[in-house]
């Protein structure tokens, strides 16, 4: 009988260092992988003369070449650089209603630089109206996969910033509906090989940004961790 109890004791204190020396700093590697630290990260851009831009709603986790690719196969277009021809392009087709798949996304700034990827989805037969994100790479990588932050809305229509008074894009107010489309977009294209929430992530749950347009969110920043190519 105490040889049985010895025996159990035993199993027990060795099922203790499994778990506590193996299982959970394994399992907490993997969740910190998974699910990197954003209490330090920024939450919401800024345009070139200081002003609060449009928050940020969405983060994906990969490299430049495998957003690029999950973003197209989702039905998302790079946006062309803003140089004057493109700016004159914009311009002409949004009065002649003519679609531009391609069209330049305005500036806004985060980590003291602009956007580092653009995308855009066209509503429409006018650039007037159009789905857009911008990305931002982040510091935190984990196993060679970047971290990069985005802002993603839906511009409504074209009009005068109701603060500078420049020629801008109008969003809507529901970012939400914009994150989630994002990441469904991904999702449905089989880019996404996870798709999480962060709680919490906005404190301030509405405001304006620097065009003067309102918004508002429930707070959640949603997270996609793109797959990798098949070739991986």
């Amino acid at each position: 009988m105490m040889r049985r109890v010895s025996y159990l004791v035993l199993g027990l204190i060795l099922v203790y260092l499994i778990v506590a020396y193996l299982g959970l700093p394994w399992a907490w590697k993997v969740r910190t992988r998974r699910h990197p630290d954003l209490s330090a990260s920024p939450r919401i851009t800024h345009t070139a003369e200081g002003l609060s831009g449009d928050p940020l709603n969405i983060a994906l986790m990969g490299s430049g070449e495998d957003i690029v690719r999950a973003m197209t196969a989702a039905g998302w277009h790079p946006a062309d650089p803003i140089t004057f021809q493109s700016s004159l392009r914009i311009v002409e087709r949004t009065l002649l209603k003519k679609p531009d798949d391609t069209a330049p996304v305005s500036h806004l700034f985060l980590f003291g630089r602009k956007q580092d990827l653009a995308f855009e989805q066209p509503v429409g037969a006018s650039p007037r109206q159009r789905h857009h994100v911008r990305y931002w790479r982040a510091d935190l990588i984990d196993q060679d996969r970047p971290l990069w932050l985005g802002a993603a809305t839906y511009d409504t229509s074209v009009g005068l910033s109701h603060r500078t008074g420049e020629v801008t894009h109008h969003i809507a107010a529901d970012l939400d509906a914009e994150r989630d489309k994002c990441s469904a977009d991904l999702t449905r294209a089989g880019a996404a090989e996870e798709v999480y929430y962060v709680e919490r992530f906005h404190d301030r749950l509405e405001g304006r940004n620097g065009g003067g347009d309102s918004w508002h969110t429930d707070g959640r920043l949603v997270v996609v961790v793109l797959a990798p190519p098949p070739s991986r």
